[in-house]
């Protein structure tokens, strides 16, 4: 008993991440928030999409709104290639598309190694981030999907998905 109860003490006290690059910033998101992982799908383009919306996928009759995070983040945009993905998330109810310039792992980390978000000296919007972690050599930003789409934004690409279905 004490073993399973310390078993689930741990799990509390471990993060399973998603990392990817966008840049040459490290990042990553909830592993619950995460469907799916795509290779890069061509997009179609909507008029009058919310800005940094690069278009929709049909991803098996789900149409979804797709985000570069590069335009979001304010980084200039870099050409696709093989390692470019698309992440597939959930936001408040709402699935989303991020276009990130390479996929690496599944990160299981301490939230005890998480610190707060510091002041950052990158393009980044601090309000973005929920915090940061050390591992190694490598900054890790753990971005915070609730806040990377204001309300209106995300009501938008729920219009979106209607108006494209």
């Amino acid at each position: 008993m004490h073993q399973e109860s310390t078993r689930n003490n741990q799990s509390l006290e471990q993060l399973q991440l998603v990392s990817f690059t966008v840049g040459e910033e490290l990042f990553a998101v909830d592993i619950l928030s995460v469907q799916e992982i795509n290779r890069m799908l061509e997009l179609t383009k909507v008029p009058q999409s919310p800005e940094g919306i690069e278009g929709v996928i049909n991803l098996r009759g789900r149409i979804i709104p797709v985000l570069d995070l590069r335009v979001q983040f304010g980084i200039s945009a870099s050409s696709q290639d093989e390692h470019t993905r698309i992440i597939v998330v959930e936001v408040q109810g709402n699935t989303i598309g991020f276009i990130v310039d390479s996929v690496h792992e599944v990160l299981r980390i301490n939230r005890s190694v998480i610190e707060p978000t510091p002041q950052m000296g990158t393009s980044i919007d601090a309000s973005y981030v929920s915090g940061v972690a050390k591992l190694d050599e490598d900054l890790l930003i753990l971005l915070d999907l609730e806040r990377l789409l204001s309300p209106e934004a995300l009501s938008k690409l729920s219009n979106m998905q209607r108006v494209a279905a």
